[in-house]
């Protein structure tokens, strides 16, 4: 399928992010970006450290919110609901990967990947026996009664994915997810995330410093002085 022909399921326009120094001044970081995200393609965010793109993507994923501009997602706009309406979509609609794998530790593996289901108040059964499909994809159905501190760097992050993909969501967002591990660990982790993404035809979007990874992706950002460098960002 042409990229062209893919449904657009993500639209930014205008987003721009400054945070306050002191009484009289501020830190601009996003200075006014414009994209679209597309179904079912893996997109990379690239550009030197400090330029943005972990603020961007947080907000793609609302997490945060921008200081101007807005984020349409499936229709929906996303910072014009309350903190607590914004929690619920967020959670059933977007799937997050950071470089730190942030489970819990005190959880097995399986807990920790049926987390956001249960947030949910989805089926319990349902939700354990998703988990439970997910862990065997990734090759931890060996593991699943394992906790974080018993599991490998390259463990903690797949089982980071498998949550993730918990509740369907329509898009996956990836911040570094292979920069914390060795180079065999994120070779194997980012075929993983490759594997996933075209056999569920789940979009991907990930910011990387990994030249080979963003080579890779159906299509590149690349940002610059909180701009994005060749203009528009757009999925057409």
């Amino acid at each position: 399928m042409q990229p062209s022909k893919r449904k657009r399921i993500l639209f930014a326009e205008q987003i721009r992010k400054s945070y306050p120094m002191g009484r009289s001044s501020e830190l601009k970081v996003l200075k006014g970006i414009d994209m679209e995200i597309l179904q079912g393609e893996i997109l990379a965010i690239v550009g030197p450290s400090g330029v943005g793109k972990s603020t961007l993507l947080h907000i793609l994923g609302a997490l945060d919110r921008p200081t101007l501009g807005r984020v349409i997602i499936d229709s929906t706009d996303v910072f014009s609901m309350s903190d607590h309406q914004l929690a619920h979509f967020r959670n059933r609609t977007v799937g997050f990967v950071f470089q730190f794998h942030h489970l819990l530790p005190e959880f097995t593996a399986l807990e920790n990947v049926v987390m956001p289901g249960l947030i949910a108040r989805r089926n319990t059964r349902a939700v354990y026996d998703r988990g439970r499909r997910l862990l065997e994809e990734v090759g931890l159905e060996k593991r699943m009664e394992h906790k974080p501190r018993e599991l490998s760097g390259g463990e903690q992050q797949r089982v980071a994915f498998a949550r993730s993909l918990l509740n369907d969501p329509m898009m996956v967002l990836a911040d570094e997810p292979s920069g914390n591990l060795d180079l065999t660990n994120s070779q194997a982790l980012n075929e993983l995330m490759w594997e996933l993404a075209r056999k569920k035809n789940k979009t991907f979007v990930v910011v990387t410093h990994n030249k080979e990874l963003a080579a890779r992706a159906d299509r590149i950002v690349e940002l610059y002085d909180g701009r994005v460098k060749n203009g528009v960002a757009s999925g057409a």
